[in-house]
């Protein structure tokens, strides 16, 4: 680690002014006052190992705004966002930069979950499994295997050729659950091993939330010796925290860890003991347990309440699966002497029953639920509150915090986020976007549009969007807060003549956003993930249409029993908790608009409920300051002649 003493708060300043470092660095560079005035407010935070709140708007700069003082304090730091694809960013694009700007080396690395990183002993035993087959499935191996042979990191990202969302790849990599750890005859050649050994030796470490908060659940997912030795912790695209932290707070049973006990079972009786074929026999049994299992909880995608849904067949489908793991436990027990493999499955299937327990059992304020996907389901137990629990875990790490994102305030507030982590009274700074919106951004609210609720909504919906597609000589991109919505739109939108129509689902995110961006005048439609983290820059994004305002449904079994507590308390589930959480929404929904200083765009508010009703208020101030107009003849004029004539602001 470079042994260069900190830099105060002032020189931090210096790097971002007119002749600083970064104008040296970066071409084009742009001085931003609300950048260095986040710089030096983290500078701070970390000289007092503080704790700071910063909402930085779109085009702050928010990235370098942390990583140049937290890497120029000296101390060790992990930064951990969003999605691998932003510590990806963060890795390979800001660090670069930083290292230019200070003109030293960072000894920086990158680490995931252990789901990304090639298990060698797994693709062994399950090369052998496949061997022969002459399948998708086996081809997918024999390229996976030739990878193996030369691949120095293990990650799974750097092998293009099979899809993310492959089956084969979590049959090669581990969980937690079925790693055999020290015992593992690899354990030597571990990617996950070495590159939890390059984190601790790191200055910089790049993780993501869903590891973050996999170690301080300690679900011993990767960097449980990392964080104690850190000085700071910068935590980007912190709205989402509040979310990820109760997933891992809470407890998971998942049918795919029990179908993967099942089938790791059946390949270690083979190589294990062979003479002892009942064992073979009851994986099987536990794999169609748990398929009689799924096939009741109906529909893919749902998110229900277990007491909504668990009737008497239900339950004894699931009584079935803990009755079958109960009897593959009891005979890998019988046989676990025979060999490692053996024994780390016994110790798998012992914990699953007790995870098992625990959701048939629950304890007081924690909410059972379900979730369905596909061909598989989770069985969750969830926090009503994580506050105190992310609270406790913070103070066992006196460092210095960081929380970013921009979008962290309802208003001025910062309440609602800092309450949700037992943040207590953390220092809040909260920065304003750089873009001229007055000349980049006009905002249309259609007129004459019925209630959201009402039947033939997303058909006059779409009736009043379609003269602004027509309109717009760049691309369009269609928000819903519903794939039924999103669904029945596209039908609608089935004639836009030469003007490419791309709706989720069709293909993967990476690739819609890929044609999206190269087509120039599509049209995309999405939902949930696309409200946030799509960034297309120029005309090919400049539209974008929130059909909804986007409040979350208000049968969510986490909500539904929060909002239950809340009126318990003679709270209002309301204003302390949809309100809030659809203000943020919304804020990351509109900031895909305008993402540099040349970008121009219209945003389309379709929803009524803005001038009707009184919360509408708090969602007109989070709007950026642009004209907002009434009529389709405005959006016309920004169009053609790059501005409004004659708008006011719309009541």
């Amino acid at each position: 680690m470079d042994a260069s003493p900190p830099l105060a708060a002032d020189p931090v300043g210096e790097l971002f002014e007119p002749a600083g470092a970064l104008a040296e660095v970066l071409p084009g560079f742009v001085p931003r006052p609300q950048q260095r005035a986040m710089a030096e407010a983290v500078a701070e935070t970390l000289a007092a190992n503080g704790t700071l709140v910063v909402e930085a708007g779109t085009g702050v700069g928010k990235t370098l705004g942390y990583l140049l003082p937290a890497v120029a304090s000296g101390g060790k730091v992990i930064v951990s966002t969003g999605t691998k694809n932003l510590q990806d960013q963060l890795f390979r694009k800001d660090l670069p930069v930083v290292r230019r700007v200070l003109g030293r080396g960072v000894d920086a690395c990158l680490l995931k979950g252990r789901a990304n990183y090639l298990c060698l002993y797994r693709l062994k035993q399950y090369a052998d499994l496949s061997a022969g087959r002459g399948s998708e499935d086996a081809i997918q191996v024999q390229q996976i295997v030739d990878w193996s042979r030369v691949t120095r990191e293990g990650d799974i990202a750097e092998l293009s050729s099979v899809p993310e969302g492959a089956v084969v790849w979590p049959r090669v990599t581990s969980t937690a659950d079925n790693c055999l750890g020290q015992e593992c005859p690899d354990y030597t050649d571990c990617h996950v091993v070495q590159a939890r050994r390059r984190a601790q030796e790191a200055e910089v470490v790049v993780i993501n939330h869903h590891l973050f908060c996999a170690d301080l659940a300690l679900k011993e997912e990767g960097v449980g010796e990392i964080l104690p030795s850190a000085n700071a912790f910068v935590l980007d695209e912190a709205h989402q925290l509040p979310e990820i932290a109760t997933q891992f707070f809470g407890l998971s049973v998942g049918s795919r860890q029990i179908s993967e006990l099942a089938r790791d079972a059946i390949a270690a009786q083979l190589a294990e003991t062979p003479e002892t074929p009942e064992l073979r026999t009851r994986a099987q049994d536990l794999e169609y347990a748990v398929r009689d299992l799924r096939a009741r909880l109906g529909a893919e995608g749902q998110r229900t309440g277990w007491d909504d849904l668990a009737d008497e067949e239900t339950q004894a489908a699931l009584s079935a699966v803990s009755t079958a793991l109960d009897a593959l436990r009891a005979d890998l027990d019988r046989v676990a002497e025979r060999g490692k493999a053996l024994q780390a499955l016994a110790r798998r299937a012992q914990a699953l029953r007790e995870r098992l327990d625990q959701f048939m059992e629950p304890e007081e304020d924690a909410i059972r639920w379900v979730e369905t996907f596909q061909r598989s389901f989770a069985l969750n137990i969830t926090p009503l509150d994580v506050a105190g629990t992310f609270a406790k875990h913070k103070a066992r790490y006196p460092a210095a915090w960081v929380f970013t994102s921009a979008t962290l305030a309802v208003g001025e507030d910062f309440v609602h986020f800092t309450a949700q982590l037992g943040l207590g009274q953390p220092r809040t700074l909260r920065l304003g976007s750089p873009y001229d919106f007055a000349h980049q951004a006009c905002i249309y609210r259609p007129t004459g549009l019925p209630a959201p609720n009402a039947p033939h909504y997303t058909e006059a919906m779409v009736r009043a969007v379609r003269p602004v597609i027509e309109a717009n000589p760049g691309g369009t991109f269609l928000l819903f807060t519903s794939h039924r919505a999103l669904q029945a739109a596209a039908r609608l939108l089935g004639d836009l003549g030469d003007r490419p129509l791309l709706v989720q689902g069709s293909a993967s995110r990476r690739e819609l956003i890929e044609r999206f961006r190269e087509a120039g005048n599509a049209v995309l439609l999405g939902a949930q993930s696309f409200w946030e983290g799509v960034d297309v820059q120029g005309e090919a994004l400049s539209c974008v249409i929130l059909d909804r305002l986007p409040f979350a449904a208000p049968d969510d079994p986490l909500l539904k029993a929060r909002a239950e507590a809340i009126r318990a308390r003679g709270g209002n589930p309301f204003r302390e908790q949809f309100l809030p959480r659809a203000v943020i929404a919304f804020k990351q929904g509109i900031g895909r608009l305008i993402r540099d200083n040349h970008d121009r765009g219209v945003l389309v508010l379709c929803d009524p409920r803005l001038g009707q009703m009184s919360y509408g208020c708090v969602f007109l101030d989070s709007l950026p300051p642009a004209p907002t107009v009434r009529e389709i003849g405005a959006v016309r004029d920004f169009f053609v002649a790059g501005n409004v004539h004659g708008a006011g602001d719309a009541p």
